[in-house]
């Protein structure tokens, strides 16, 4: 009996540190800030090159809230402002994509959940119009998604003309807000760092039916410890067949570079790629 006690009693004092110390740990912040950078072989958004099939460094900052709201910043080199937007007498300097976002996110019941927010694309130095094909690219979405498992549906809907599209055969003025994008996108883990992803997703822009389109990926990645390295292909209907090196025609819209007198190479902005992605978190 005494021997009980006396181990009852050593295993008492034993453990005082652990509990005053569990009592004097200061709480968990509600606040979390992270970062993320990534190079890909080529900057693919909705199933259209954004860098001419060239390679692109991208990287972004995030807070989120222990609530469910969360804001952030993104952004990376790009090219296609400068290669569309360019008149005999003035071109676009633009080479960067910066997005600024914020939202709220949570759960509607067990592996339900909810996205709701707001995005800015915006393209510092671009020009306003040239030429009445091309808005000022700078576009605003609002979006709103739902989550299952592995599994997301989302659509963003356009405040804005949406990346510089005017209605089709219309005047610089008739604006393409209201455009909207569909997408279903999955990300399944395989275990030991595998994952593979799939995507598909369905672009509509308001009063121009040639530049609607569908886009698809599929992909695989691997996370090596030090980042998740990537590899995915990527497909789209989009208008983009570089007939003539005309691409303000109807079945041209996204040959791109092809600009009269610009003195720039046309490509297919929407044809199948392979793209190799590294992305680092932090």
């Amino acid at each position: 009996m005494r021997k009980t006690l006396i181990a009852a009693a050593v295993a008492g004092v034993l453990s005082l540190p652990s509990v005053v110390m569990a009592a004097d740990a200061a709480p968990a912040s509600p606040h979390t800030f992270t970062g993320n950078v990534g190079l890909v072989s080529n900057y693919v958004f909705r199933g259209i090159t954004q860098s001419a099939a060239k390679p692109a460094i991208q990287g972004g900052f995030d807070y989120a809230h222990s609530s469910g709201f969360y804001a952030g910043t993104w952004a990376s080199n790009v090219s296609w402002v400068a290669d569309n937007n360019w008149s005999a007498t003035s071109a676009a300097s633009n080479s960067l994509e910066l997005d600024l976002y914020g939202g709220y996110k949570g759960t509607i019941s067990g592996d339900l959940g909810f996205d709701v927010g707001l995005i800015s694309y915006v393209y510092p130095g671009s020009n306003t119009s040239v030429g009445g094909t091309f808005i000022k690219p700078d576009s605003t979405e609002v979006y709103g998604a739902l989550t299952y498992k592995w599994l997301t549906v989302k659509y963003s809907q356009s405040t804005t003309s949406l990346f510089g599209w005017n209605k089709f055969g219309g005047t610089v003025n008739d604006k393409t807000n209201g455009s909207g994008y569909l997408e279903f996108n999955g990300a399944f883990d395989l275990g030991n760092g595998w994952g593979v992803t799939g995507h598909a997703g369905h672009q509509t822009i308001k009063g121009n039916g040639p530049a609607s389109y569908t886009d698809y990926k599929i992909g695989v990645t691997k996370d090596v410890g030090f980042g998740v390295v990537g590899l995915a292909a990527t497909s789209s209907n989009a208008n983009d067949s570089c007939t003539a090196n005309a691409g303000t025609t109807a079945n041209d819209v996204y040959c791109w570079g092809a600009v009269a007198g610009s003195g720039k190479t046309a490509y297919s902005a929407g044809k199948s790629a392979a793209v190799l992605s590294f992305n680092k978190s932090f």
